[in-house]
């Protein structure tokens, strides 16, 4: 199994162990916002998808890793999604799932640890992200490390009662 380690936490690729987990995610309807879901998963579905997590990234078009502490807790979620091998980039998202793991480093460490794998490993040439306007802690990590503000897409998404605004922000490696 590969994992990508840093000094507090590590990245590793998904297991059968993580349906759950990844079961809460995906029916979290407070985080559908953030991912576009609009329905539930079920855990057939879930699994399924767990089945098939063995494919590489040139085959899936996508890598999700699981974030981990060294006490092997759980942290949250990190993809790579639409990898475009042909261009040499890739698009990123992350999530730490519960409230009280936020705020604490988390993030911004699984996202350095991602982002050199994507340029050092996978020799991309770009990430991007999509984040909405008001996201303002997500905007702040993705700057920090570097990704910049490319466009504003008006009206974008809907919540169910109001479109909101997202913004693109872009990292090239030169």
């Amino acid at each position: 199994m590969i994992t990508l380690k840093g000094k507090n936490l590590y990245l590793r690729a998904l297991e059968p162990e993580d349906l759950e987990f990844v079961f809460s995610i995906e029916n979290d309807e407070d985080l559908w916002e953030l991912s576009a879901t609009q329905t539930p998963y079920s855990r057939f579905l879930i699994k399924q998808y767990l089945d098939n997590a063995h494919q590489d990234i040139f085959e899936a078009k996508q890598l999700r890793l699981v974030i981990c502490n060294y006490d092997n807790k759980t942290l949250g979620l990190i993809d790579l999604f639409d990898f475009d091998f042909k261009n040499k980039r890739a698009g990123v998202g992350i999530l730490i799932k519960r409230q009280e793991d936020r705020a604490q480093g988390h993030g911004r460490e699984a996202l350095d640890l991602l982002v050199n794998y994507s340029f050092d490993t996978l020799h991309l040439h770009q990430l991007y992200c999509n984040i909405s306007e008001d996201n303002e802690v997500s905007l702040s990590l993705f700057e920090k490390k570097g990704f910049k503000r490319v466009g504003l897409k008006n009206d974008w998404n809907f919540n169910g009662k109001t479109y909101k605004n997202e913004f693109l922000l872009q990292l090239i490696n030169n």
